[in-house]
Parts: structure tokens; C-alpha cells; sequence
């Protein structure tokens, strides 16, 4: 089996519980995800099957859409709804949709970020969220996030008991942003603490919603030897890449892994990145050699 199968993770499940669940289904070893999702977030988790593994590190650098809840007047350890509460202040009732608006197109963009202690990023070999279980504290590093749009989709709701102010929101975002972070960085910039309440992936690169499966319905194809049916081909990872078709020559020669002088593929001597297919299947990545100018070279081989 070889493809991209489009998964609705479903809440409750660590994207590794989904990735062992699937080698029982399918019976077999080589399936992973492709950006891992928290348990408590569901949504759209790309799963790579067979040779379509070797795709995987591209798919998480992939455009992703969030769709989630916003809660100002508590700040947790998680920066979610999850962990223990760790700030909390009474919202005013007054806080309009303009000012709260206003306050989230200012991130759209290129902004920095400090990810959270229950993160899985590394800091001297160790990931934060190990930190963080210890009661440790330590200096994160900072890191620049694209946003490409950030809005809210519902009116503010006030709780009387809590004395918070909670709305919907939908964000598009590049690749390594915490959108929890998002949320408490945006509540600092209204005046008040607070937390991501709720999130759901709603798009993963070219993967939507409307095009995922859950475990049951895949365990249900399997049982029916239909799984290959809803596996998506990998050439839809880099359909937005230049393309160049092999004639059987330079085919003989890309099979083999051969650095080839750029001047092979009139027009795109420049381009750093290009798909090559022979026979409309993809079979390669090639680059800019860093130590020969001129040449290319593989970056990844899909010859299977």
C-alpha cells in the first residue's frame, strides 16, 4: 500500500495512538503522521503509507487551518483548557468587537513566538515538555510563525460565574505555529490572561475536512480491502512545485541517483527545487548542489 490516507483524528488520541492503531488495521509497519496534533485537538492528520513515508518531512511544513475558541481571564499551564490554572482576572463586559478585532489582524504576518513549556521543541537535547512535568523552568528559544489570517467567526460571550469572555475564531497559519501561544499572546495585547479553549485542524496543505476518514471508517474499508480507494497519490504534496518530465535518457540516469549538470533541464537551471516524473509518476526531488555549481542533485527518490 503506497499513498496518503486523510485522517480525522478524532479527540481523546495522540497522534502516535493513531499511527499504531492504523499498522494493526492495515497490518503493516511503515505508517507515519505528519505533524503531530495535542489529544485534546481533533482534525485533519495526513497519514503517510508505504513509500509515501519518504513525503512525510515535506508535509509538515505545509500551510495549516484552524478553527477554535478563545477564553480571556485565565491563563493556564498549557495555555489551554487543560492544564491548571495559573492567572485568572475578571474581563470586562464592554470589550468590543472592533477592539478585539483590531487586536487580532495586528498578528497577521510574520510574528515571533515563545513556544510553551508543554511543547515538544528541544532545549539542550531536552524536550520542554520533560521540563516542565520536573517543575523546571528554562529559557526558551524564540521563533518566527507566518500568519496568514486571523479572525473571529463568533461574538464575544460573557461568563457571569467565571467573569470571562470567550469567541470563535478561524486562523491560517505556516508551518511551526502554536496557536495556543497565539491565543495567549493575543489576550496580553487585550490587557487580560488567557488560554486556548478549544481547537480543531480544519486543513493540513491540500487536505480538508470534507475529504478525511476516521479510524472506524478506515477499519471498516479494510475489512472490505477497499483502503486503497481513499489513499491519496503524493504527487498532491508537490503539485505546487515546478515540474520536469524525463525523457528515457535522463531517466536511466536519475534512477540511479546521478548528480546531472542543471543545463539539462533547459529553463529551470536556476530553480532549487524541482519534481521530475517519467511516465506522469513522480520519481524524484532534485536541487541545486551545494558544493557544484551547476549541477543538481537528489533530494528525494519516490522510485517505488
Amino acid at each position: 500500500m503506497n499513498g496518503i490516507l486523510p485522517l480525522w483524528k478524532e479527540r481523546g488520541m495522540t497522534s502516535h495512538d493513531c499511527v499504531f492503531q492504523l499498522r494493526k488495521i492495515l497490518k503493516m509497519k511503515r505508517v507515519g503522521h505528519t505533524g503531530t496534533l495535542d489529544p485534546e485537538v481533533d482534525g485533519v492528520l495526513p497519514i503517510c503509507l508505504g513509500p509515501a513515508t519518504k513525503a512525510a518531512e515535506f508535509m509538515t511544513d505545509m500551510g495549516k487551518a484552524y478553527s477554535g475558541e478563545i477564553t480571556l481571564g485565565i491563563a493556564t499551564t498549557t495555555e489551554d483548557a487543560h492544564g491548571e490554572i495559573i492567572e485568572q482576572l475578571s474581563v470586562r463586559k464592554d470589550i468590543s468587537n472592533e477592539e478585539i478585532d483590531c487586536c487580532m489582524k495586528s498578528f497577521v504576518g510574520e510574528i515571533t513566538q515563545i513556544p510553551p513549556m508543554y511543547s515538544a521543541v528541544k532545549v539542550n537535547g531536552k524536550r520542554l515538555y520533560e521540563y516542565a512535568r520536573n517543575g523546571e523552568e528554562v529559557e526558551r528559544p524564540k521563533r518566527t510563525a507566518q500568519i496568514y489570517s486571523f479572525n473571529r467567526t463568533s461574538n464575544p460571550k460573557y461568563n457571569e460565574k467565571n467573569q470571562t469572555v470567550s469567541w470563535k475564531f478561524v486562523v491560517a497559519c505556516g508551518k511551526g505555529t502554536y496557536v495556543r501561544t497565539l491565543a495567549v499572546d493575543l489576550g496580553k495585547k487585550i490587557g487580560y490572561p488567557a488560554h486556548m479553549s478549544q481547537l480543531t485542524r480544519m486543513k493540513s496543505g491540500p487536505f480538508e475536512q470534507t475529504n478525511c476518514y476516521t479510524l472506524a471508517q478506515v477499519r471498516e474499508l479494510a475489512e472490505s480491502n477497499q483502503v486503497s480507494s481513499i489513499l491519496e497519490p503524493i504527487d498532491l504534496i508537490f503539485e505546487e512545485l515546478p515540474s520536469f518530465s524525463l525523457n528515457d535518457s535522463l531517466w536511466s540516469r536519475v534512477k540511479n541517483g546521478a548528480v546531472i549538470e542543471a543545463d539539462a533541464f533547459p529553463g529551470m537551471e536556476e530553480i532549487n527545487l524541482i519534481a521530475f516524473h517519467y511516465n506522469n509518476n513522480l520519481v524524484a526531488l532534485y536541487e541545486n548542489h551545494p558544493g557544484r555549481e551547476g549541477f543538481k542533485k537528489p533530494r528525494k527518490m519516490f522510485l517505488s
